[in-house]
């Protein structure tokens, strides 16, 4: 239902613009991701839908693939307009605002739906207003999924099995304190971090299950645990410096299009061994007891 009165507000806006005459506007939006990844199928949406209806007003030029730095460093040159917008994991925003943290905090949310209520909601709401103080303007959430965990050391089937464990994470505050709690050695590092996984550096990561497939680590990776530890949301955002330069209208359709498609993400199908085992590409999935 949520889906099907976001796009009823999205098409209202589209024909209440087609006859409105607006500024000519670049926006410039970052992504640490390669296409193909979540954030890059909303950042692509976003454009393919908002330049037609614009007649060409507003032109959007996606950098993606750390082209222009790591997420942290996006959120900076958002902060001072020197890009325009970034759909960036919720995990590195801890750094700028600290009540962000409050959406990964570990084993907050049972299942999608939940969290989609909940950041859908009220209490969203007051997350990207708070977001302000730091610079942005907060847009929407958007999808990417739980935190599984990976490695190439051993199986992990219960907390114990994960001291000891180089693990990388987000640069956040909260995320490294997590697996400090349970004797990981979590070593923060800006993505992509394949070569990395391949050399050993690190011997395992967390992301969502998308990120696996999209980024091979099948290939690196020997064992997935599937830890479902933090729900971890991309959060859209837009300089507020800039935002505060645009017309209303202007910022009615961004927000409205940009809120429209945010439940966009990659679909994996995982393979049922004889032995009922699960797998993925090469990796052996576990179950956390």
């Amino acid at each position: 239902m949520m889906r099907k009165l976001l796009w009823l507000m999205a098409a209202c806006v589209l024909l209440l613009y087609s006859s409105s005459a607006m500024a000519l506007t670049r926006i410039k939006l970052g992504v640490v991701t390669k296409p193909g990844s979540a954030q890059n199928i909303v950042a692509e949406k976003f454009k393919e839908l908002i330049e037609p209806v614009s007649s060409g007003n507003i032109n959007v030029q996606i950098f993606h693939s750390n082209s222009i730095g790591n997420e942290t460093e996006i959120l900076q040159q958002i902060q001072m307009n020197t890009i325009q917008m970034g759909i960036i994991t919720g995990g590195p925003f801890d750094t700028f605002d600290p009540v962000v943290r409050v959406i990964n905090y570990p084993f907050l949310f049972k299942d999608n739906e939940q969290a989609d209520e909940v950041l859908d909601g009220p209490l969203g709401d007051k997350i990207l207003k708070s977001l302000e103080r730091a610079g942005f303007k907060g847009l929407c959430f958007s999808e990417n999924g739980f935190r599984d965990l990976t490695n190439n050391k051993h199986s992990v089937k219960s907390p114990d099995d994960v001291k000891g464990l180089k693990i990388r994470v987000m640069a956040s505050a909260l995320h490294k304190a997590i697996w400090q709690a349970l004797g990981a050695n979590p070593t923060p590092m800006p993505w992509p971090i394949y070569t990395e996984l391949k050399q050993g550096v690190i011997d395992g990561q967390e992301n969502p299950l998308w990120v696996m497939e999209v980024y091979k680590f099948y290939e690196i990776q020997k064992y997935m645990t599937l830890t479902r530890h933090v729900y971890s949301p991309h959060i859209d955002v837009a300089s507020l410096k800039w935002w505060k330069t645009l017309d209303a209208n202007t910022q009615d359709l961004i927000q409205s299009l940009d809120t429209s498609y945010v439940r966009l993400v990659p679909q994996y199908e995982y393979e049922t061994n004889e032995d009922g085992t699960v797998t993925v590409g090469d990796l052996i999935i576990e179950e956390v007891e």
